[in-house]
């Protein structure tokens, strides 16, 4: 409301008392929704602040602004030097005209998502502030005076329409009417009720106020009321901080719940991938009673065979078809049984603490949601996501080649791209520090960064596991081998390309993919 017509005929005679004979000495931008425009008067500095945000359009009085070094650029030198004449309100409309010497004036056209300032001279706009909304170049100022009927025989006429017929009112008002009951009233108490609101309008107090969660400006209390002005300078200037503020605060909230909820998502998806998982391995376990079948009964299988059926004493010797490779021995069809069952007990294994990881992660991102839904103002905020934002060390970390995360006070690195990791290598590692990588794919290299007197925790070297298989051709499989070594066993040879490395001493282990 604090573009509300009802609202700047109260506020322009209160300018132009401030502005009589002030001289405008700069006129600047700083933000392409904002214009400043600064006036000596005899009294003083007076600022005025034009937001034109489609979003958020208002105007506000600084008491002082200090102009940016950089990034601000001047605007409508024309107006430079000339003194104030005047400020006409438009009859019925959302805008109003700061008048200067030489025929020039300013209008403030506060249209919501439209708002802008234009340049006028003869009542031909010479420039917009908004230089994309083409359409005010063909604004005429004097066509914005309108004339309306609002007697009690043109209200009787409007019927239905009565919020067209009242068009100044804004949904503020109409809200306050509507909690009066205005639309379940007779005519004849509707226009009572108008009556006495127009009546109030012409001398109103000022409120800023909350009406289903948002910040509003108001003439007429209704909502939670946060403060009460009467004085229209010190109220808009109130509104303008409060509603920044506010709607900072809305935005870095979303942002941080849309961020949670992702997070929380992602360690859904990868608990539910896991336990799937498990499922198919517990389910599907046979490997090690296919061996121990086969080397129980060798003597049933021949040379070249692939496949063989045998009775199954686990399972009261009920037949049982088991798959071979024609090509090796039975002790060594044994053996391979033997050797995949053992994979899938280390996979069953790393899944079970990955899953109970999981799980309490998934806990304390819940938490963590729940947090930042129950924030209400913006230090809690910006608290919380302070702390889910990983450390970086100092200003250049853009400038690296490496993203860098933190686990339980350990750094760990992983190069951008094939160039990257070879600069890390070569500039930012240690002998002692841990170097990961998936196995037998490209990807980036992960270095988890040596602490003196401190041997690797198991959690950090999981943790940068994850991130190197995320962060390689294997980021969509269920499971994948990463290579983890001491730094000194990893050398580059003259004349390989980007990225490829030797590694002399090598322990492999599964790991989950995990950003």
């Amino acid at each position: 409301m604090q573009n509300n017509f009802h609202f700047l005929r109260i506020l322009t005679p209160v300018l132009e008392t401030k502005l009589r004979d002030a001289v405008i000495s700069e006129c600047f931008t700083q933000d392409k929704d904002e214009l400043i425009l600064r006036f000596d008067t005899y009294g003083g500095t007076f600022f005025i602040r034009a937001t034109m945000s489609p979003a958020f359009s208002c105007v506000s009085f600084p008491e002082d602004f200090h102009r940016a070094r950089k990034n601000s650029t001047d605007l409508f030198p024309q107006l430079i030097g000339q003194r104030v004449t005047g400020i006409h309100q438009h009859s019925f409309e959302r805008s109003f005209s700061i008048l200067f010497t030489l025929g020039f004036s300013m209008v403030f056209k506060m249209h919501g998502n439209r708002a802008n300032l234009l340049l006028v001279r003869a009542n031909t706009v010479e420039e917009l502030f908004k230089k994309n909304i083409l359409s005010d170049l063909r604004v005429r100022p004097e066509a914005l005076n309108r004339t309306v009927d609002w007697s009690y025989e043109s209200f009787l006429r409007s019927e239905k329409d009565v919020k067209k017929l009242f068009f100044t009112f804004g949904k503020v008002i109409w809200y306050y009417l509507d909690r009066l009951s205005f639309f379940e009233v007779s005519a004849d108490g509707q226009w009572k009720l108008i009556e006495e609101l127009l009546q109030y309008l012409n001398q109103p107090s000022y409120f800023i106020t909350s009406i289903e969660g948002k910040i509003h400006f108001s003439l007429v209390r209704c909502g939670q009321v946060r403060n009460k002005y009467n004085d229209p300078i010190s109220a808009l200037n109130e509104f303008y901080q409060s509603f920044v503020q506010s709607d900072v605060f809305d935005r870095e909230r979303s942002s941080l719940v849309s961020a949670a909820k992702k997070a929380l998502h992602s360690l859904q998806s990868s608990y539910d991938k896991a336990q799937k998982r498990l499922n198919v391995l517990q389910t599907e376990n046979n490997y090690k009673i296919w061996a121990d079948l086969i080397m129980a009964n060798m003597h049933m299988i021949s040379p070249g065979q692939d496949r063989v059926t045998l009775p199954d004493f686990y399972h009261a010797n009920k037949e049982i078809e088991i798959k071979l490779r024609g090509e090796l021995s039975p002790q060594k069809n044994a053996g391979v049984y033997y050797s995949k069952s053992k994979k899938q007990q280390i996979e069953t294994r790393k899944l079970l603490e990955m899953s109970s990881s999981k799980e309490e992660e998934i806990v304390n991102a819940r938490a963590l949601l729940t947090n930042i839904e129950g924030a209400t103002d913006l230090k809690a905020i910006r608290a919380i996501a302070t702390g889910m934002k990983p450390a970086r060390m100092d200003n250049t970390a853009e400038s690296v080649p490496y993203h860098e995360f933190e686990h339980h006070g350990y750094r760990i690195l992983v190069g951008k791209n094939a160039q990257g990791n070879d600069e890390m290598l070569n500039r930012f590692s240690h002998k002692d520090d841990l170097w990961l990588h998936a196995k037998d794919v490209t990807g980036s290299h992960v270095l988890i960064k040596y602490q003196a007197g401190k041997n690797f925790p198991k959690d950090v070297i999981e943790r940068a596991a994850q991130l190197a298989g995320y962060n390689s051709k294997r980021k969509t499989e269920s499971l994948c081998a990463i290579i983890v070594t001491p730094r000194k066993y990893v050398r580059k040879r003259k004349g390989d390309p980007a990225g490829a490395v030797v590694v002399a001493r090598e322990e492999v282990i599964l790991v989950e993919p995990g950003p």
